[in-house]
């Protein structure tokens, strides 16, 4: 299995706080090769382009949503094979099922993820916007 910091992560979400909880979450555990985009025809362009190991993805997103995007990833002979977790803020036990039923390999609420501040120390000084794709 690879280390966490070897990995390379696509988080897709189109609230920017979002997308920097989740990118600041991985950090935390390891994770070190992530990037990061608005919206999932943008991150499924630059995902054929330049492969990931996860992808983690908003499921209410304008034009694409995180259905149609697993959709397209699964039919992807180069992409399909790729882990696949859908974030959520819906209880929504139909959307659930939709997602199985498309292959998604885990489900996560929203509400698991809390937003935080975050201090910045030299040592840590990246940005989520030196990680987003496009």
């Amino acid at each position: 299995m690879l280390a966490a910091a070897s990995i390379k992560v696509m988080v897709v979400d189109d609230q920017a706080e979002m997308r920097e909880t989740v990118f600041w979450t991985l950090q935390d555990i390891g994770f070190r090769k992530i990037r990061s985009a608005a919206g999932a025809l943008e991150a499924l362009a630059a995902i054929q382009t330049d492969r990931v190991h996860l992808i983690i993805s908003d499921y209410k997103m304008p034009g694409m949503d995180g259905l149609q995007f697993l959709e397209a990833v699964r039919k992807d002979p180069e992409i399909g094979k790729t882990v696949f977790i859908m974030l959520t803020g819906l209880g929504d036990r139909d959307l659930v099922q939709k997602a199985a039923a498309l292959g998604v390999n885990s489900y996560l609420m929203k509400l698991s993820l809390q937003p935080r501040s975050r201090r910045r120390s030299s040592a840590s000084s990246e940005s989520l916007a030196d990680h987003r794709v496009g």
